[in-house]
């Protein structure tokens, strides 16, 4: 879907009817409202370049214009045709907007506006919240996927600093391109994850989507990996054929490389391969061995292959009092990860005085979409409206949930003398025009021009700041 006039919801093309006589400005924000999990106090706040660049950067056509009036017209809706013309012919086809955000990669206390956006044309009142549905997806989703990546991530780097080394950039792997939505959903999410700092990575697609917006040559990397197709047409009886071909294949010095090895019986791979005929081989590898369990118990089943591997091969003690395996082998576990099946796997190995440096996470549907618009309360709403030149605030304050409350007036957030983000309607400075300078709301997009362009890097960054 790339005819931005038709990416909106049905009931937003009567809109422009709808709103008081005389109406030239309207102003809307997008906010993380609050979560039902205490997990998530804040929010990373990222998307906003790369829908620009993908969607508004792009001028609609005549062709688009003709497209959204044969269909919306036959869907039931008086279009607004003419309007869209003006654009095109008076705007060169781009969107007559101007939209705010703060800085890629800034972490914010729910309830912060992300994003600001406000028509500039005083004849499309009614192009601000036209623009939701697609501004909105574009910001709740990489948004919550980067928070929940990015919460994990903090997960695992307290339990690494605690038990290991402390550096966790491949310990949380995404796994998810195939359990999405679409190629779009893996390229957006895929993203996302990256962008909190992370490494690793077998979704090529949020490669090839943050190397087009973000300027990142290379954003993440991977290991070759079996999957159990080539291991099991081997044959039961030629697994360990097809351990030996692995290994024969990609091991090297400072190689790494995976192999499933739960095809038919774990604890026989475990004991009687990789632990039994093929243990001289294992401890001659150059490079490390991953051996990545698929089945049984996600909460257990690290710290049970572990444990057998070390009674096998053995263990060194680290400076912290943790256990850790020969630099030759590793487990990686990517069934049943969510960021609560994290937290209760590191209970376990804590339990078990096992080092995090053992272990790797890849995680699928768990990342990239278990997610949803209400797992940050994500929101856009009006907050301010300008009638025949007087400016008034607009707010929402439904007496039966004051959860769905909204901010009132055109807004700005700003840092506090100690370090946190606040917002506040910029109508209520006294000096409104020279504080306006400390904005964190800065413009990204004015009527087909990009503002403020950022890298991964300095996204990378902000998150880690």
């Amino acid at each position: 879907m790339k005819n931005i006039i038709l990416s909106t919801d049905s009931y937003k093309v009567s809109h422009y009817k709808q709103y008081p006589e005389g109406a030239e400005y309207i102003s809307s924000y997008i906010e993380a409202r609050g979560s039902d999990d205490p997990d998530f106090d804040s929010v990373m706040t990222v998307g906003i370049q790369a829908f620009i660049n993908e969607y508004l950067m792009k001028p609609i056509t005549g062709n688009d214009i003709k497209e959204a009036d044969e269909i919306l017209t036959a869907h039931g809706y008086e279009f607004n045709k003419q309007d869209w013309v003006n654009i095109l012919y008076d705007h060169n086809g781009y969107l007559p907007l101007e939209i705010a955000a703060l800085p890629e990669g800034t972490i914010t206390p729910l309830s912060i506006p992300l994003v600001q956006v406000v028509n500039t044309d005083p004849r499309f009142p009614w192009l601000t919240s036209y623009i939701e549905t697609a501004l909105l997806r574009a910001i709740w989703y990489p948004s919550t996927v980067a928070t929940n990546s990015r919460t994990i991530r903090n997960v695992l780097k307290a339990y690494s600093n605690k038990s290991g080394d402390g550096f966790v950039d491949f310990k949380l792997h995404d796994f998810g391109a195939r359990g999405v939505s679409s190629s779009e959903s893996a390229a957006i999410g895929g993203a996302a994850h990256l962008m909190t700092g992370a490494l690793g990575t077998d979704t090529v697609e949020s490669l090839l989507y943050l190397r087009r917006n973000y300027g990142a040559n290379m954003a993440g990397f991977s290991i070759p990996a079996a999957e159990h197709s080539t291991i099991t047409t081997w044959g039961d009886m030629g697994e360990a054929d097809a351990f030996r071909n692995n290994i024969k294949q990609f091991d090297g010095e400072g190689k790494i490389f995976a192999v499933v090895s739960d095809s038919y019986d774990i604890d026989f791979a475990i004991d009687e391969i990789w632990g039994g005929i093929m243990k001289e081989e294992v401890r001659n590898l150059k490079g490390t061995l991953v051996i990545r369990p698929d089945s049984g118990n996600p909460l257990t089943e690290p710290g049970r292959i572990i444990s057998k591997l070390m009674n096998i091969f053995g263990f060194q003690w680290n400076e912290k009092g943790y256990r850790v395996l020969p630099p030759y082998i590793r487990v990686i576990q990517g069934d049943g990860i969510t960021k609560d099946s994290i937290k209760a796997i590191i209970s376990d190995l804590d339990t078990k005085k096992i080092s995090m440096d053992n272990i790797a996470f890849g995680m699928g549907g768990g990342m990239l979409q278990l997610v949803n618009r209400d797992t940050l309360k994500f929101a856009m709403k009006a907050n301010s409206i300008t009638i025949n030149g007087i400016t008034n605030d607009v707010y929402k304050k439904p007496i039966g949930d004051s959860s769905k409350g909204s901010k009132a007036g055109m807004q700005g957030v700003f840092r506090g003398r100690n370090g946190n983000l606040y917002a506040m309607a910029l109508s209520e400075y006294s000096a409104q025009m020279e504080l306006a300078r400390d904005n964190l709301l800065q413009p990204v997009y004015r009527n087909g021009e990009q503002f403020n362009i950022t890298t991964l890097d300095e996204i990378r960054e902000r998150a880690n700041a």
